[in-house]
């Protein structure tokens, strides 16, 4: 198995503190650690550095490189110009294969997502180790909801596989595209529904002849740039899209497995979330001097050394940059990203 640990995105809804040249995965959020290193050191606990890579970019690299020293430079998978998941993806498996890795299975971690207990993590990497080698198809995580979430897709369990070092493993009867609302809420009622929770995990051979067979425009170039050809003029070859575009059809045509999350998985994508997560684990610590007169279930973040007062006021979160403040509602979090959309519109780059 070859865990590929994904660096790609900015993070636009913990603005303003994630930002372009220091995205979210890389800021010390927890502990004093990002959720790159925790992400990164999880997996030293079962992988040597040569078996771990990271697909990023070039504004990325050498934040990566500056956190974790010990990555081999040939193990960086760099993505000529961001074309959303699908090209990026692809370009993990062409770059194995290229590598020599074509029937070696590989996973992709996400580093702003949280995997506890780690042991739990490590066993699922094991089933589909074994499951991507003798199966064959698309493998894909999910997790059994409490209610139905709107916004998210969800994956309807079929037959039971089997179970491997205890966790379950499924056919996927059925995708459900995010926004169908009624259909969402009856799939999560009768139980059989799980919340696409990521986790791909295939050889390169095999994904790269899911891509032949369902997104040609993507294979060509990638089966090019294998061949000899210049990654950055065929990368540019490649539409723009998700993984979806692919994978929903696999999800269709029956040709895909989903394991059931063994362990608990959190999200941190929004200042919320990174709330809930700090109390809940009761790692609050504050660089900085809170006066709290009257006040209850805020989230502040201020420069190191700041003092800030809040009086009369609940559910907020209030995070200072020193060059932009952002004040806003707990459960409206979810809409900062709509900030940095009206900062590029209005072309302030200095901000982004």
């Amino acid at each position: 198995m070859k865990p590929i640990i994904i660096c790609g995105g900015v993070g636009t809804k913990m603005w303003p503190a994630s930002r372009r040249n220091c995205p979210k995965h890389f800021l010390p959020l927890i502990d004093g650690k990002s959720l790159f290193q925790i992400t990164y050191d999880s997996l030293r606990k079962k992988f040597e550095a040569k078996d771990i890579f990271v697909s990023t970019n070039a504004m990325q690299v050498n934040l990566v490189k500056e956190q974790e020293k010990d990555i081999p430079d040939d193990n960086f998978i760099l993505e000529p110009e961001m074309r959303n998941h699908g090209p990026a993806t692809g370009l993990v498996a062409a770059f194995l294969l290229k590598k020599g890795y074509g029937d070696e299975p590989f996973m992709l971690v996400q580093p702003d997502d949280l995997r506890e207990p780690e042991e739990k993590f490590f066993e699922m990497i094991d089933a589909c180790d074994v499951l991507a080698k003798q199966d064959g198809k698309y493998i894909t995580g999910g997790i059994k909801p409490d209610y139905a979430i709107m916004g998210i897709d969800y994956l309807i369990k079929g037959e039971k596989v089997e179970t491997k070092n205890g966790v379950n493993v499924y056919k996927v009867a059925k995708f459900v595209w995010r926004g169908a609302k009624e259909m969402v809420e009856e799939v999560v009622k009768d139980g059989q529904a799980l919340t696409h929770s990521n986790h791909t995990c295939m050889t390169p051979n095999n994904f790269l002849e899911m891509y032949k067979k369902y997104k040609i425009d993507w294979y060509e170039p990638l089966i090019n740039y294998i061949n000899g050809a210049d990654l950055v003029t065929e990368y540019a070859k490649m539409p723009k899209g998700p993984i979806e575009d692919v994978t929903q059809k696999v999800h269709e045509a029956g040709e895909s497995l989903v394991v059931e999350l063994p362990f608990e998985w959190t999200d941190i994508g929004t200042w919320e979330s990174i709330d809930l997560y700090l109390n809940k684990k009761k790692l609050i610590q504050k660089n900085f001097e809170e006066i709290n007169i009257e006040s209850e279930n805020n989230f502040t973040k201020m420069p190191d050394g700041k003092v800030v007062a809040v009086i009369g006021v609940k559910d907020l979160v209030v995070v200072d940059t020193g060059d932009a403040l952002l004040i806003c509602h707990k459960n409206m979090t979810g809409r900062v990203g709509e900030v940095v959309e009206k900062l590029m519109a209005e072309g302030k780059a200095e901000l982004l």
